[in-house]
């Protein structure tokens, strides 16, 4: 298991070291001078020259990326260009309300996928389990900007039921909780689908195990076989499809927290774009990708202390 753990986490940083440095890539090779799009087409070149100095783009390429290596190590991602606060804080700012978005929208998308599955199991091979079948695809199958789209225009505009934008009242939980509804339900919808066609799949894998038909010959309830005895089982798969949910909830949230305009990490990184502002960019990017490695390789870890198999595959 420790060797496991150690080989995990190695690999996490490898993949953080080659992100880091295909950001850069990416980043300059975004089109637009950074300082003419912060300071406009009638600023002196003085002006420019003076920004992009301040940004450290004036420096070679290698030499900022070993400085940003040198500097994320110890925790500083840089200076925001605008705010001239470190990187960092407006990041922590504004991350507890994304990761309260993302901690919503998989929570009711596990109680619903799991609830879903487990139906399909019971009423297997039934007209019931066709249609949640057809209905966890076109779940999986709509992006989670066009739902957002869609259930502002309905829920919010239409209807009016619940607020278009914000996220609520500060100190008024339920003005937070109806800010918060549309948004999880455009995130959490296509987890659900996902959720359940796994759920489903791996019950069926084991509705014909020893243990599984030992409980049948005991008379129990299908129902009872399935959500005792079953899903116990069958639930290990869903920890990694929750790790990866919550690390594509973040990219999901750029989308989302967009359209309904919430305070975020989607929302700062949209704004960093728009103005070149380069070190919140690469540090909301760093941030992001970091915390998905974390919740993934947490999982995995978990994964193969629950089934000893895992690591009889990887020492194999």
């Amino acid at each position: 298991m420790l060797n496991y753990t150690i080989k995990r986490i190695a690999l996490a940083f490898l993949i953080l070291i080659v992100v880091m440095l295909g950001m850069f890539g990416m980043v300059f090779l975004v089109p637009g001078d950074p300082a003419s799009v912060a300071l406009g087409p009638r600023a002196s070149p003085e002006l420019k020259a003076l920004l992009i100095e301040r940004m450290g783009l004036d420096q070679p390429l290698l030499t900022q990326i070993i400085k940003f290596f040198r500097n994320a190590a110890t925790g500083d991602l840089g200076i925001d260009v605008w705010s001239k606060r470190p990187v960092l804080d407006v990041i922590m700012e504004v991350f507890p309300n994304t990761l309260l978005l993302g901690l919503v929208s998989i929570g009711w998308a596990l109680i619903a996928g799991i609830g879903l599955g487990c139906v399909a199991v019971v009423y297997r091979g039934t007209y019931l389990d066709r249609v949640l079948g057809v209905l966890s695809v076109s779940m999986i199958a709509v992006p989670s900007f066009v739902i957002a789209l869609y259930s502002l225009l309905i829920f919010s505009v239409w209807l009016g039921w619940l607020p278009a934008i914000g996220s609520g009242e500060a100190g008024d939980f339920w003005s937070q909780l109806r800010a918060i509804i549309l948004p999880a339900f455009a995130i959490g919808i296509t987890w659900v689908g996902y959720l359940s066609r796994l759920v489903r799949a791996s019950m069926l894998e084991l509705i014909d195990a020893e243990h599984i038909r030992t409980a049948r010959a005991y008379g129990l309830p299908e129902r009872v076989v399935v959500l005792r005895y079953a899903l116990r089982v069958a639930i290990i798969p869903t920890i990694a499809i929750i790790a990866v949910g919550l690390g594509g909830i973040l990219s999901s949230a750029i989308f989302v927290e967009s359209v309904f305009s919430r305070p975020g990490i989607g929302t700062l990184m949209t704004s960093a774009v728009q103005k070149r502002n380069y070190p919140v960019v690469m540090g909301t990017v760093l941030f992001m990708t970091a915390f998905y490695l974390l919740v993934v390789t947490l999982a995995d870890i978990l994964i193969a202390r629950l089934d000893p198999r895992v690591r009889d595959v990887l020492r194999g």
